[in-house]
């Protein structure tokens, strides 16, 4: 068995975004404020309501991990490859703006990672 299946990297992305999805959901101050984004009543709003497209992801992750190879597969991981490089991209863009600050690059970072796993997994 491969390190780095599609199977494993599935089940890690669905653990990943129920942590986001809860954090998002319960405690937004907590990662909105390592950006420097100031927590307020919309961005609470915004917050809550990205909370459930990730818990929305993580059922679906979960749901496709023993998945074989398939066009389905292939949508949901060029999906999540345009994704994550968008996050990533806004990230550094709003970093260099100075709307965020360096606390974003941990997302970032996640961010790249969650890309450069999907590829292999893909290419594989």
């Amino acid at each position: 068995m491969k390190f780095l299946s599609f199977h494993r990297l599935s089940v890690f992305s669905s653990i990943l975004f129920v942590v986001l999805a809860i954090i998002l959901m319960f405690a937004p101050t907590q990662m909105l404020t390592s950006w420097g984004v100031e927590i307020t009543t919309s961005v609470g709003l915004i917050a809550r309501r990205i909370a459930a497209l990730y818990a929305g992801l993580a059922v679906m992750f979960f749901m496709v991990r023993d998945a074989e190879h398939s066009t389905t597969r292939t949508a949901i991981i060029t999906g999540t490859i345009t994704a994550c490089s968008l996050l990533a991209l806004l990230g550094v863009y709003e970093l260099a703006l100075g709307h965020a600050t360096t606390g974003i690059l941990a997302s970032v970072f996640i961010e790249v990672a969650l890309v450069l796993s999907f590829i292999h997994v893909q290419r594989a």
